[in-house]
């Protein structure tokens, strides 16, 4: 079985790891499929950006535990080698506890533990370090581990001595080299669509073939033998008409995850780019419209300008639906206001204004408040948060007037995280979702078709 790669915490040079192995495998010709533990967006991009197949999500919380066994076997059958990167430290999950970590997730596909930890400034800690970290559960089993930020062969010397007796096998050192330190923004590692810098696949792979072992490393990269059926959703969709659906791609845009077009289009639901970046009108022929999370706020000025998209969007009101998540959701309101505190105009379609705040992050309970397009009365479903920016807004009868919304549009859910109240959150009626709140709708059939059939529907008799 192939490994997860984990760590006692973040910042230990999980993502790093994962690259250089990538890199190497790469540079052999070898086929390499990547999963990262949790919901994260930004370093399975950084995974799927290097001429390797698409790094895939395995979130327990999310998707449940059939859902992960399913997509993990599926796709790591299909090549030679296969790794998972976990997420935050091995046992952090939900809260306090450790479900849905990355601990949880090797314990049910029964993959052995390659350890990375920082070294730096530490010795015997080390050893103390990682024997916590083997005891605290037996049923997991750490088998190897590499040290990050090793940068004498005094310091690697006095580490092997350390554990010349433990049944732990080093499987390298790493001293500390700019060149392979990935760039990091406010939510964590910066998007390859959004970074001038591109990862130096020859420089990382011969950087993991002299600092690692990487002969003894492969037989931990090994994809699993044993097949798992996988019971896709789609054969469960009957459509007798399929409308196309717009999809806003670019590098403004970009949060989504691989399974939810990969879903639509195995149902034959016809899917359209489209570019804001690029200032492009919606396409005609598009029923529907999704506008995934990403960045709007970095590219507030040129959305701003982009005055052909946001006078398509407009109009997309009037006749389809339009599904937004997080910085989907900021550009339907009036306004976004930078970090300098200029305001810069966006669609209108809703009443609030954007602005930076404080970081909201984690999973969230979802409780449906109403029949909508995406959750019905009292339906719960899981999803997750992950921004820094907030809304200022009205939803007031007389603010929703103004916005031409009438009566009709109100939250479509409430949510909570671990040990918090409900809250009500979100904008929504028949033809509009906006929230915060990321979904993985392929692994939610319910959702799932909620979703689909609000994509399907014939607007064009709606004012």
């Amino acid at each position: 079985m192939p490994c997860v790669i984990s760590s006692p915490s973040s910042d230990s040079g999980k993502t790093t790891l994962s690259l250089l192995i990538s890199c190497w495998a790469f540079s052999k010709g070898i086929k390499i499929q990547t999963f990262k533990v949790g919901p994260d967006y930004l370093d399975q991009q950084q995974l799927s950006s290097i001429g390797q197949p698409i790094c895939r999500n395995l979130d327990i919380f999310l998707s449940g535990e059939e859902w992960v066994q399913e997509n993990f076997f599926k796709y790591a059958l299909k090549y030679q080698f296969s790794l998972i990167e976990g997420a935050m430290g091995l046992f952090d999950g939900l809260g306090a506890t450790s479900y849905s970590s990355t601990a949880n997730v090797a314990k049910l596909l029964d993959t052995p533990i390659i350890f990375i930890v920082n070294a730096r400034g530490q010795v015997a800690s080390l050893l103390a370090t990682l024997r916590g970290f083997r005891d605290f559960d037996n049923g997991l089993s750490i088998k190897g581990v590499i040290f990050n930020n090793v940068n004498s062969e005094r310091h690697k010397k006095l580490i092997r001595e350390v554990f010349k007796n433990e049944y732990i096998e080093i499987l390298g050192f790493l001293p500390s080299d700019p060149r392979i330190t990935v760039n990091k923004a406010n939510l964590g590692l910066i998007s390859p669509m959004d970074s001038e810098r591109k990862i130096d696949v020859d420089y990382f792979a011969s950087f993991a073939e002299k600092h690692l072992e990487t002969i003894s490393l492969s037989k931990f990269l090994k994809s699993p033998q044993k097949k798992i059926l996988n019971t896709s959703i789609s054969k469960e969709f009957k459509i007798d008409k399929r409308k196309p659906i717009a999809i806003a791609e670019d590098k403004i845009f970009h949060f989504q995850y691989p399974e939810t077009k990969e879903f639509l289009h195995e149902i034959g639901i016809p899917l359209i780019s489209w570019s804001i970046f690029h200032n492009e009108e919606i396409p005609k022929e598009a029923s529907s419209l999704i506008i995934p999370g990403g960045f709007p706020e970095k590219y507030a000025n040129h959305i701003s300008d982009s005055d052909k998209s946001l006078n398509s969007l407009r109009e997309f009101r009037k006749r389809g639906f339009i599904y937004a998540e997080c910085g989907g959701m900021m550009i339907l309101g009036d306004l976004i206001k930078d970090i300098h505190g200029k305001n810069h105009k966006m669609s209108g379609i809703l009443p609030f204004k954007s602005k930076k705040g404080n970081l909201s992050v984690g999973y969230r309970y979802i409780r449906g408040l109403k029949d909508t397009p995406i959750i019905k009365q009292n339906q719960s479903i899981r999803g997750h948060e992950f921004h820094y920016w907030e809304i200022e807004g009205s939803s007031s009868k007389f603010e929703l007037k103004r916005a031409g919304h009438q009566n009709s549009i109100s939250s479509p859910w409430e949510i909570k995280s671990w040990e918090t109240e409900f809250k009500n959150e979100g904008w929504s009626d028949k033809k509009l979702h906006a929230s915060w709140i990321h979904l993985h709708l392929p692994s939610c059939p319910e959702v799932a078709k909620n979703f689909v059939d609000a994509t399907q529907v014939d607007y064009s008799q709606d004012s």
